[in-house]
């Protein structure tokens, strides 16, 4: 079985789990391969909303109901939890709109917002309008990158080519939130030592 006919066989439901699960890369790969013409953008782009959001529900139950499992006290330590849990607190529609877009924030923001005062109702329906944004944003995000590889590179031949251009742009794409973070950190470190 080749690499093709596993994509064409299973990657609706690839995209979907893999949206839930590790996010934008397997999104962005969907808009790659929905380029190619090896799966529909637009079903693509449903499958990446879908995933989103049943994985960000699912971390939103687990924090509501399993509060004392070794799994959430684990995630509850981390010093992200405590900032989502600030964010969420300060400004919980706009957070709960934006935290899949939040380097570093999207697996314990749900889980956050589940162990808060938030309506589970309230969270649903912000969590559907946010999923409904981030799927279609990224699957576009890939198939344009796609086009942008074609232009320099030429017809992306096969599934193999696709796949090392999605690799691509996930690796730069992580290098820049790196760096991204890096400078952040940094600058929230500079102004505690103005402030003091």
């Amino acid at each position: 079985m080749t690499l093709e006919t596993i994509v064409l066989r299973y990657g609706l439901l690839a995209l979907f789990l893999g949206a839930g699960i590790e996010g934008e890369t397997v999104v962005l790969l969907g808009g790659l391969l929905a380029h190619r013409g090896l799966i529909d953008p637009v079903e693509a782009a449903l499958a990446a909303s879908g995933g989103s959001f049943v994985a960000d529900q699912v971390f939103f139950f687990a924090g509501r109901h399993f509060r004392q499992s070794p799994w959430l006290r684990r995630i509850v330590a981390r010093p992200a939890f405590a900032n989502a849990m600030d964010r969420l607190e300060r400004h919980p529609t706009i957070f709960i709109l934006s935290f899949r877009f939040l380097y570093g924030l999207r697996t314990i923001s749900p889980a956050a917002a589940g162990t808060s005062r938030i309506r589970t109702l309230h969270f649903m329906a912000l969590n559907l309008v946010a999923a409904a944004i981030w799927g279609p944003l990224f699957t576009a995000l890939g198939y344009i990158f796609g086009q942008g590889v074609e232009a320099v590179f030429g017809r992306l031949r096969s599934v193999e080519h696709v796949v090392l251009a999605g690799l691509a742009l996930a690796s730069a794409a992580y290098a820049g939130l790196r760096l991204y973070r890096w400078y952040v950190a940094r600058h929230d470190g500079d102004e505690g030592l103005h402030r003091r």
